[in-house]
């Protein structure tokens, strides 16, 4: 017997559609099969998770499953169909789910509602669209603490498929009409009856299109797009973070036959840089200082992000650890001529490999100062620890 859809999501019946979803994606994270590589028990169970989102997450299927239960949806998406499930990856992307494995959804409902097909459901032309749609695309960019600073315009190649360039996408050779599929009366689905349910399925004669081809063409066999090698441009803006996802719409897998292409996300991904640290929109760096300059005070030149320096003023007696904020010298935020702010954290230097003379100007000075004047942090240390152990 198959797992209760609101079991799977970890919830319980009368759940909001804000914590269905919440669920869904942690549940779907957790899951995914690029968390959880070779292991096919997370794969099945990442698939149980997205069937149950995917009737939870609509109202209408949501309420036949609360009265039904999974009879009605099960043997519906047994028929076959356009085929949901992910792609394999290739070389830092991969193939999202598309569309498709559940087509007639609406129909059904029409169907136990008593609704005219002619009335609220899609019409022939948008099923067919929609099932011919290409998926979407996942590249995987990483990027220098530089490029993510100034922002960069670069070219990508990936190979994916695209528009047929000897049929336009059409699938015709000779480029004449398709005519309506035989099977399905240009549908693009075909029904059949279980009981009282009336269920429908994608047509496996045109996959859905509602149509067919007489004269396929030679370079794509009909389907309207070939696989091939694609360069595309993408610009990545000044101030991105590590973790975010650029969408360049339409970039995505051609669709069948000139349906619509799918989308391309470019998932941005920083190296770690040799000095800076970023939080944010802001830049954090480390100095090392001499005993000398932390104790006369003095200034320091750190370097920018965009190359040049800046100077840092060192008060007298400057602490191991202590940090100094240089506004506007950060990251740039996005959409926006602000930027972050630059904190510079110094740590003082013990000197080692002292010469004789080196070591008796300190013990002089260790010898006649004031202790409590001059080191007062190590004065209160020794005398507190001797209060505490007498």
């Amino acid at each position: 017997m198959a797992a209760d859809y609101y079991s799977l999501l970890g919830l319980q019946r009368g759940a909001s559609d804000a914590e269905i979803k919440k669920a869904y994606r942690r549940m779907a994270m957790k899951y995914h099969p690029d968390q959880n590589k070779g292991n096919k028990d997370a794969e099945a169970k990442f698939k149980e998770i997205a069937t149950a989102y995917e009737v939870l997450k609509d109202a209408k299927k949501r309420a036949l499953y609360d009265q039904v239960g999974h009879d009605a949806f099960e043997s519906h998406m047994s028929g076959g169909g356009g085929g949901g499930g992910p792609h394999p990856g290739h070389h830092g992307f991969e193939f999202n789910f598309g569309g498709g494995g559940a087509g007639g959804f609406e129909d059904l409902f029409e169907e136990l509602l008593g609704r005219s097909r002619g009335g609220g459901g899609r019409g022939r032309g948008a099923r067919a669209a929609e099932q011919g749609r290409g998926s979407d695309l996942r590249f995987d960019m990483s990027l220098s603490l530089e490029e993510a600073f100034a922002g960069l315009q670069t070219d990508i190649t990936i190979p994916t498929w695209v528009t047929c360039t000897n049929c336009k996408g059409q699938g015709s050779q000779d480029g004449a009409a398709p005519t309506a599929c035989h099977a399905c009366g240009g549908q693009g689905t075909v029904t059949s009856q279980q009981g009282l349910f009336m269920f429908e399925r994608t047509c496996p004669s045109c996959s859905g299109s509602g149509h067919t081809i007489a004269n396929p063409c030679k370079t794509c066999s009909a389907a309207g797009r070939v696989r091939q090698r694609k360069k595309i441009r993408v610009n990545i803006p000044a101030g991105i973070e590590s973790g975010a996802r650029v969408r360049l719409t339409g970039e995505g897998e051609a669709g069948m036959r000139q349906a619509p292409a799918g989308d391309l996300y470019i998932f941005v991904a920083l190296k770690p840089h040799a000095f800076f640290k970023r939080d944010g929109r802001d830049l954090y760096c480390e100095v090392t200082l001499s005993m000398a300059k932390a104790a006369l005070g003095g200034s320091i030149e750190v370097p920018t992000m965009e190359g040049g320096r800046v100077r840092v003023t060192i008060p007298e007696g400057t602490q191991s650890g202590s940090k100094f904020r240089v506004r506007l010298k950060g990251m740039p935020m996005l959409k926006s001529s602000l930027r972050g702010d630059l904190y510079v954290t110094v740590t003082v230097e013990t000197p080692v490999h002292l010469s004789t003379a080196q070591k008796e100007v300190l013990r002089t000075f260790e010898k006649e100062s004031d202790a409590a004047k001059v080191q007062p942090k190590t004065s209160k240390f020794w005398k507190n620890l001797g209060s505490l152990f007498g």
